[in-house]
């Protein structure tokens, strides 16, 4: 989502400039192991001039499957974010300016996604339940690169590592 500045000066001179798009965030899928699968995000908002600083104001809406904390299954998580940035046309930044965020425009294009995936990522929950009681009942019994081994299953199968050391203890009983 990128806004050429000369357009932004242009259409927010004397009202706010508006915007509503559809943004392709699926990389955050690669970002957060988390993120199973995230749609792309409806974003609109307003963008004003204050000075020599742009400050956009926008929604994010959207929604992400997520694994539930208990079972692993996938349980889609709805979100919407109300998020403000401030951005820069000076070339100066005061140390203040930099503890409160307002970003710097490098160039002639100021790109909103960066911060789009950002406002998402604060979003992700820590954690997240399925509300489904028969996803409670079968869950995943494995996936890539693990497997659920249940107690009994577990007493009866002897651990790949330990093979060899069970022929000795074979040996030993033929001993005695």
């Amino acid at each position: 989502m990128k806004f050429a500045l000369a357009q932004l000066k242009k259409s927010a001179y004397n009202e706010p400039f508006t915007f509503n798009e559809k943004v392709d965030v699926s990389e955050l899928e690669k970002m957060n192991n988390d993120i199973r699968q995230i749609k792309p995000v409806d974003v609109y908002g307003q963008c004003f001039f204050q000075g020599d600083k742009i400050i956009f104001s926008f929604h994010i809406t959207g929604e992400m499957i997520l694994p539930c904390a208990r079972t692993l299954v996938d349980v889609p998580y709805p979100f919407d974010i109300q998020a403000d940035e401030v951005f820069t046309t000076s070339s100066f930044i005061t140390k203040e300016e930099a503890e409160d965020e307002i970003h710097p425009v490098e160039g002639e294009v100021l790109d909103l996604a960066p911060h789009i995936k950002e406002n998402v990522l604060l979003e992700v929950p820590y954690r997240v339940f399925s509300n489904e009681t028969n996803n409670q009942q079968n869950p995943p019994s494995e996936g890539e690169g693990w497997e659920f081994i249940s107690q009994e299953k577990n007493e009866k199968t002897i651990d790949k590592r330990f093979k060899k050391l069970e022929s000795l203890l074979k040996d030993d009983e033929t001993e005695k």
